[in-house]
């Protein structure tokens, strides 16, 4: 390599971050740098743990201490050093925050822009003063409504959301909003000593009395005789007997809306949001701002309308605006068109990656974590840094075949600027199409953390250990089989979300389905939605919220119910089982072997030891999450909080435990030569040999390995997980049920973060269930598993308003001759690779 190329180099010496094994490679700046290997093999160790980490850890160095506490910092790295490294801006995968103020608009900066038009060039009614670009945002005191605060919709608490019973007495709990136990139990109590009845049904109590115990703001403090009657409790008043405590009363509304706004328990939250019905503000009428924005307009529109319409829709808007006009021009129409071409640049940047159906006020917890990397990639295009690192995490996923090829115009766009992009992906397309390739494994985990290869791509092919050159360069030819015959047709009728309006689709039953289509074309809405609320509510099966965290805003509640009905097919469905990739749980508490019910079993084997029975250990002993075990400074935890003076507080492992978790009685037990903190520290691959006699453990270890993570830790913190990962792990645990043949499972993208060597275990899993008679609904874009499943629905043409319509639904060699399709060109060209095996 000459000089020259050689210090445009970043040299990597020693890297040993998570599994990487003291790895030294050079990887060139400006160019388009892949990281691949299996999943768990040290890519994202590499690209993020190591590099940028690196990258933002030295500019954090020049910042002052006292600023820099207000940044997220991470640890610093484990390597020996790195030379050439340019400051790095990371676009991970990552979700919005559970905000509904955040949104398309905010994240790309759009509607600071749009504000701004509005404020210098909108039209304004005759007589009134101008209004500044803040007066135009639903979040400052000076645009919101007055009467929703900017939130477009209100609370209502009402009797019959509070006393959904009214044939039942106060004592009998009348009054469901009141927390349970006692402290339901003291205002019933507090009822008796003012003396209302609360033992005639609550419908025959006066309105006057009915209106008082739910609405009143008053609280009142009054003697309480706990276990009295009525009778005996006005004796007491009467006479002045000492009372048990002095009690104050609360109104079962006040109570409800005080404890969903100051709660920090979620599941006080979710308790007493039942209560609560959320309906569009009756001043504002959902448009959440003042009456003297909302006056102001712009191509004859307010600015709440145009920030409904989709950036398709507002690039058609702002083209006419953005021309330059001959002669003359007035102040206002200089400000228009300058203002204009810029929201017009900054809105093509985001077609051309696929996102025209998204629109301004879209929120950013509805968005996928794919959509929401792309929004920022599409800023950063804007942004014109130079000689800065971009490290992007699967910047495909999400994507149909159609849009990648834009993504990559946009990555080299970013390129020719100066800059160097770092990208960690398993999308076949984003591999080919990149400079420089650094193949990481050859395993995951343990099995993990050596460079296979570094270099451009043609060279790959000589890396013999490299799983990712064998499918690169057509080595490995996956086995298609025939189709399996439906069982029957899960119908649905008038179907209506988002995008879809009045569709009818027939699910097949017993069978692999995959549901395909562009980015926005309405999968999602179909199935993660309509088919999983409809099939809900027809088994009378509770959908499973837990994880979600609620929101103090209500936005999310006002979300119209999906349309549609099931007109046949329900009752060939017993159960339906969502894997999501929502967290297996929010606290390092929850991780793989709790989640899987693994850890229960483990639990048993050693509370069966000699030592354990002859000190009476039970298998709750073993928990981390029981006082009697665990390590009394730390609390189970294994690590504590450090406060740091001006700097962020940092977590270290337990100095009592040593991170163990235990306390050393329970670390004393061992099971084959291992104590419990041990066995919580190895991978699900060790795990698998040192449980190899034990049927009943080494069944859900071997599941667990087959959906590909043999290579998390069974007591790594579900915090920790990505969401593909959660998915299979809750995968794997349904997979350990025995089956009835009766399920429905749905799936959307469980390929998201998967080498296509672990998407050909995942398939084998798909199977697994379809093969049991179950039915398998999968949304997907990986021609892996499109090209293996026994029926397609295609949704499209396009996204959108362009989109919501079954264009095709049939056999996966019927899907190719679909003109319509956008899907069927990438599919024909990869069953051409592997038509002679198909059967």
């Amino acid at each position: 390599m000459a000089g020259k190329e050689k210090g445009n180099m970043i040299r990597v010496r020693g890297a040993r971050e998570h599994n990487l094994k003291d790895i030294s490679l050079d990887i060139p700046r400006d160019q388009l740098v892949v990281f691949t290997g299996v999943s768990g093999s040290g890519k994202s160790s590499l690209a993020f743990g190591t590099l940028y980490a690196e990258a933002q850890r030295r500019y954090l160095e020049s910042v002052s201490p006292y600023a820099r506490r207000l940044f997220n910092q991470m640890s610093v790295p484990e390597v020996d050093s790195i030379d050439g490294l340019p400051p790095a801006v990371a676009l991970q995968q990552q979700r919005g925050g559970a905000s509904t103020r955040s949104s398309v608009g905010s994240v790309t900066t759009l509607s600071n822009l749009l504000r701004m038009l509005y404020s210098r060039a909108g039209d304004y009614p005759k007589g009134q003063s101008i209004i500044y670009a803040e007066g135009f945002s639903a979040n400052t005191p000076q645009g919101a409504c007055p009467e929703c605060h900017g939130l477009g919709s209100v609370f209502e608490v009402s009797e019959k959301t509070m006393v959904p019973d009214p044939t039942l007495t106060i004592r009998e709990r009348a009054v469901a909003s009141w927390p349970l136990a006692w402290q339901g139990q003291n205002q019933r109590d507090i009822l008796v000593s003012m003396g209302y009845n609360v033992d005639i049904p609550w419908r025959d109590l006066p309105k006057k009395d009915r209106d008082w115990i739910l609405f009143t703001e008053e609280t009142p403090t009054v003697p309480v005789y706990p276990g009295l009657s009525p009778e005996e409790t006005a004796r007491a008043i009467k006479n002045k007997k000492t009372p048990d405590y002095m009690g104050t009363f609360i109104g079962a509304k006040p109570y409800v809306l005080k404890t969903f706004s100051s709660s920090q328990s979620e599941l006080m939250k979710k308790r007493v949001s039942k209560y609560m019905v959320s309906a569009p503000c009756p001043l504002c009428l959902g448009k959440r701002l003042r009456k003297e924005s909302l006056s102001v307009s712009f191509d004859g529109k307010d600015i709440a309308v145009l920030s409904r319409l989709s950036l398709t829709e507002l690039s058609t808007i702002f083209r006419k605006y953005a021309r330059s006009e001959k002669g003359q021009q007035s102040e206002k129409q200089i400000v228009t068109q300058r203002i204009c071409m810029d929201i017009l640049s900054r809105i093509e940047v985001m077609l051309e990656l696929g996102l025209g159906y998204l629109s301004l006020e879209r929120t950013t917890p509805t968005l996928s974590p794919g959509e929401l990397q792309r929004l920022r990639l599409a800023t950063q295009v804007h942004s014109n840094l130079f000689g800065v690192i971009y490290v992007l995490d699967e910047p495909s996923a999400g994507l149909h075949p159609a849009d990648t090829k834009a993504l990559l115009g946009i990555l080299d766009r970013l390129k020719n600027a100066g800059n160097s992009i770092f990208v960690v992906e398993h999308e076949v397309e984003v591999i080919r199409h990149a400079d420089w390739i650094v193949d990481v494994g050859p395993g995951a985990g343990e099995k993990g953390g050596h460079i296979l290869y570094s270099g451009p791509l043609k060279g790959l092919k000589q890396a013999e250990r490299s799983v990712t050159a064998r499918f690169l360069f057509n080595d490995i030819k996956p086995v298609i089989n025939p189709p399996r015959k439906a069982t029957g047709q899960l119908r649905i009728s008038g179907a209506g979300r988002h995008n879809l309006k009045n569709i009818d689709v027939d699910f097949p039953i017993g069978v692999l389905t995959c549901v395909t289509g562009i980015s926005g074309s309405g999968k999602s809405s179909l199935v993660s939605q309509v088919l999983v609320n409809l099939v809900a509510d027809g088994l009378g099966q509770k959908l499973d919220t837990e994880t979600e965290p609620v929101s103090a805003a209500p936005e999310l509640k006002t979300t119209a119910p999906v349309e549609g009905k099931i007109s046949g097919g329900l009752e060939q469905i017993t159960r339906l089982v969502v894997v999501d990739q929502r967290p297996i749980g929010r606290t390092p508490r929850s991780n793989l072997a709790t989640y899987t019910g693994l850890f229960d079993q483990v639990r048993k084997r050693f509370a069966d030891t000699a030592l354990a029975r002859k000190r009476r250990y039970d298998a709750g002993r073993f928990s981390f999450n029981v006082a009697k075990g665990r390590c009394p400074h730390c609390q189970g935890e294994g690590f504590v909080m450090v406060e740091l003076l001006f700097l962020p507080s940092v977590y270290s492992p337990c100095p009592t435990c040593n991170g163990s978790r235990y306390n050393p009685e329970t670390l004393e037990v061992t099971y084959k030569d291992k104590n419990i903190a041990q066995v919580l520290e190895m991978t699900v691959e060790q795990a698998c040999d040192f449980f190899d006699e034990d049927p009943a453990v080494y069944r859900a270890l071997d599941i667990v390995r087959e959906v590909g993570l043999g290579y998390l830790r069974l007591g790594q913190a579900a915090t920790e997980l990505s969401g593909g990962e959660a998915q299979r792990i809750k995968l794997a645990t349904e997979l350990q049920k025995s089956q009835k043949g009766s399920s429905l499972y749905v799936l959307d993208e469980p390929t998201t973060g998967l080498h296509p060597s672990d998407v050909e275990r995942l398939l084998a899993q798909l199977n697994k269930l379809a093969d049991a008679g179950n039915t398998v609904v999968v949304v997907e874009h990986d021609m892996q598993v499109i090209a293996q499943s026994d029926w397609i629905i295609d949704i499209g043409p396009e996204a959108g308003e362009k989109g919501g319509r079954i264009v095709y639904s049939g056999s996966v060699d019927g899907l190719i001759n679909c003109k319509e399709s956008k899907t069927a060109p990438f599919l024909a060209a990869y069953l051409k690779k592997y038509a002679k095996i198909r059967s």
